[in-house]
C-alpha cells in the first residue's frame, strides 16, 4: 500500500489531481478560521462547548461536526456544504414526484447540467433563508444564556451576515466542484470528510482528560478500541458488499461484426442509498429540537423533549425515518423496470428469467430483499454512539467517532477515493492498493 502511494506521485496527470485537491482542501480548511465580522467568538464557542455536553445532538451539532467546527466559531464557512446537501436531497426528491424534472434527468449531460444549476440556485437561496435566521438567533443573548455574542446588532449586522455566509457557501460549493472536475475524488464529500477528520484532535483530547481524572478506566478504552475496530470492518464489508446477478447477452451480427455474446453481471449494492438515509432522517427529527431553541413556545419546547438523544421516542423515530429513506432512496436511483428495459434493449436477460416485466420483477424483489439488511446496519450504525456515550459516559463528540454518520462517512469517501486512485495506477500498469497480487501474475 505504501509503494502504492509513491508510485501515485510518479504519474504527473495524477499528482497534478493529488496536489490540486490538497490545496483546495488546505483553502478550505483556512476559511474555517476566518470569523464572520461582528461577533465575539470566545464566548460563542464557550457557548457550544456547554452546549456539547448536554445536547449534540441539534442539527446545529450536526452542522458543526460536518463544517469542521466552523458552526461553534461562526467562521466564513459556518454554514458548511450543508444548503449544498439540503438542495441535493429536495432536487431528488422533486424528481421523483415532478415527471418534467424526471425526463430532464434522463435526457443525460444536458439534463444533469440543467439540474445542477438548479441545485446551485437552491443552495444560494438556502443560504439566504439559513443565514438570516442565524443572524437573528446570534443577536439575543437570550439564546446565550446572558452572553454578548454580537457586538452591535442591528441591520446592518445581519445584512452582513447573511452576505458574508452565503458567499461562504457558494464559495465551498465551487471548491467542490473544482475538486471533482479537476482534482481526485468526490468534492463534496471530501469536503464532509476534511471537516469531519479535523474534529478527531478535539475528541482525542477529551478521550485524554476522561482517562487522566480516572473517569475512564484502561480496560474501558481497550473494549472501545476494539468496537471501534470491528464498526470501521463492519462498514467496510456492508460498503463493499454487492449482489452479482448474473446477465447474458445475445450474439447479434451486423455486417460481418459479431457482437454480444458475453456474460456479465450486474452489481447491487447492499447500501445502495450509502449515508443519504441517516442525513435524511437527521435532518428531519433534530428540526424541532433546533426551531425549540430559535422559538422558545412551550409546546415546541415540550415536542422537542421527547426528540432529544436518549429518549425511547427519539430512537424508535430515528430508526424508523432511517429504514424508510433507505427504501425510498433506492427506489429513486435504481429502478428496475429501467434496468429490465436497457438490458432488453441491448439483448441482455438474466438466465431462467424472461425479458421485459418478469426481469423487473425480478429485480425488484432482489433489492426489496438486499435493502433490508443495509437499512437495518445504517440503523444499528446511527444510534451506535448513543449507546457508547450512555455505557461508558462519555462526550457525544468522541462517542460520535465509535460509529454513526461521522465514521460511515469517513470510511465510504476514503475508499471511493482510493478506488479512483487506483484506477489512475492500474491504467500505467502500476500495482494499485487491493490488487498486486492479481497484476503480478498478469505481469508474469
Amino acid at each position: 500500500m505504501l509503494q502504492a502511494f509513491v508510485n501515485s506521485f510518479k504519474i504527473p496527470d495524477l499528482r497534478r489531481k493529488i496536489l490540486l485537491t490538497l490545496g483546495l482542501v488546505a483553502i478550505y480548511r483556512l476559511g474555517a478560521y476566518i470569523p464572520t465580522p461582528g461577533i465575539d467568538g470566545n464566548k460563542l464557542a464557550q457557548f457550544f462547548e456547554e452546549l456539547a455536553k448536554t445536547q449534540g445532538g441539534t442539527l446545529f451539532g450536526i452542522m458543526n461536526m460536518f463544517s469542521g467546527g466552523a458552526v461553534e466559531r461562526l467562521t466564513i464557512f459556518a454554514l458548511g456544504i450543508m444548503p449544498y446537501i439540503s438542495s441535493s436531497i429536495i432536487l431528488q426528491l422533486l424528481t421523483a414526484v415532478i415527471p418534467s424534472l424526471e425526463k430532464m434527468a434522463k435526457e443525460g449531460e444536458i439534463g444533469r447540467r440543467k439540474i445542477t444549476q438548479y441545485t446551485r440556485y437552491g443552495t444560494v437561496a438556502l443560504a439566504l433563508i439559513q443565514s438570516f435566521f442565524i443572524s437573528l438567533w446570534i443577536e439575543d443573548p437570550a439564546r446565550f444564556g446572558g452572553l454578548q455574542i454580537v457586538q452591535y446588532p442591528g441591520w446592518r449586522f445581519r445584512a452582513l451576515t447573511v452576505l458574508t455566509l452565503t458567499s461562504g457557501t457558494a464559495f465551498i460549493m465551487w471548491l467542490g466542484e473544482q475538486i471533482t472536475e479537476y482534482g481526485i475524488g468526490n468534492g463534496m464529500s471530501l469536503l464532509i470528510t476534511v471537516g469531519i477528520i479535523s474534529r478527531i484532535p478535539t475528541a482525542i483530547v477529551q478521550l485524554f482528560f476522561l482517562v487522566t481524572k480516572q473517569e475512564l478506566t484502561g480496560l474501558k478504552l481497550i473494549s472501545m478500541m476494539m468496537m471501534m475496530i470491528a464498526v470501521i470492518v463492519a462498514v467496510i464489508v456492508i460498503t463493499q458488499a454487492a449482489r452479482k446477478i448474473p446477465v447474458q447477452y445475445a450474439k447479434r451480427i451486423v455486417g460481418r461484426k459479431v457482437y454480444g455474446g458475453q456474460n456479465t453481471y450486474i452489481p447491487l449494492r447492499i447500501n445502495q442509498a450509502g449515508v443519504i438515509p441517516i442525513i435524511f432522517a437527521q435532518s428531519i427529527i433534530l428540526f424541532p429540537a433546533t426551531m425549540a431553541g430559535l422559538l422558545p413556545h412551550p409546546g415546541l419546547q415540550s415536542f422537542a423533549q421527547l426528540l432529544l438523544r436518549g429518549q425511547v421516542v427519539y430512537t424508535l423515530l430515528y430508526s424508523a425515518l432511517i429504514i424508510f429513506f433507505s427504501f425510498f432512496y433506492t427506489a429513486i436511483t435504481l429502478n428496475p423496470v429501467d434496468l429490465a428495459d436497457n438490458m432488453k434493449k441491448y439483448g441482455g436477460f438474466v438466465p431462467g428469467v424472461r425479458p421485459g416485466k418478469p426481469t423487473a420483477e425480478h429485480f425488484d424483489y432482489i433489492i426489496t430483499r438486499i435493502t433490508w439488511p443495509g437499512a437495518l446496519f445504517l440503523t444499528l450504525i446511527a444510534i451506535f454512539p448513543d449507546f457508547v456515550g450512555a455505557s461508558f459516559q462519555i462526550p457525544y463528540l468522541v462517542a460520535s467517532f465509535f460509529g454513526g454518520t461521522g465514521l460511515l462517512i469517513i470510511v465510504g469517501v476514503m475508499l471511493d477515493t482510493m478506488k479512483q486512485v487506483e484506477s489512475h495506477l492500474l491504467m500505467r500498469h502500476y500495482e494499485g492498493f487491493m490488487k498486486s497480487g492479481r497484476l503480478k501474475a498478469r505481469r508474469a
